[in-house]
């Protein structure tokens, strides 16, 4: 298989970007009273220590990310990556991750990790936000962009 088989559309798509912000509530209604752009509900993942809004665009979304306690409970899928050590290095927030869903999640997964890509944590998957299983790659396997991969289904 090469590299442009990998990325062939259809196996790959950007499901969303995730922005870590200091105040939930105020991100919100930036994107919804300033942008104008419909918001979700607020989702608290259980055992994250997060809470999320996604914002939906055209052909993606965007995650607004806040921490719910003081340490993140995901330092074995996030490592020193969570979102309570993005706001330690950068308080007024910023872009997290980019998350690609993938058809295969373990057959992307078991390529990575024969070409010699790290995965944060344990290497195994958790349920994110979405329902879906995630993993997160280690940025400097990424060209130094944290990126999160979710199951399709």
């Amino acid at each position: 298989m090469t590299g442009h088989e990998a990325l062939a559309p259809g196996r790959y798509r950007v499901d969303h970007l995730g922005v870590v912000v200091p105040d939930l509530a105020q991100a919100t209604a930036f994107y919804r009273d300033m942008l104008g752009c419909p918001v979700g509900e607020v989702i608290e993942p259980p055992g994250q220590g997060i809470a999320v809004v996604f914002v939906p665009f055209g052909n993606m979304r965007v995650e607004l990310i806040a921490p719910t306690t003081d340490v993140s409970p995901l330092p074995e899928l996030l490592e020193d990556h969570t979102v309570n050590h993005f706001l330690a290095r950068v308080p007024g927030g910023g872009l997290h991750h980019v998350c690609y869903e993938v058809d295969d999640l373990d057959e992307v997964v078991a390529r990575l990790r024969a070409g010699g890509a790290r995965i944060l944590g344990s290497g195994r998957p958790i349920v994110g936000a979405g329902g879906k299983r995630i993993i997160f790659l280690d940025p400097k396997n990424a060209a130094g962009t944290l990126i999160e991969l979710k199951a399709s289904a």
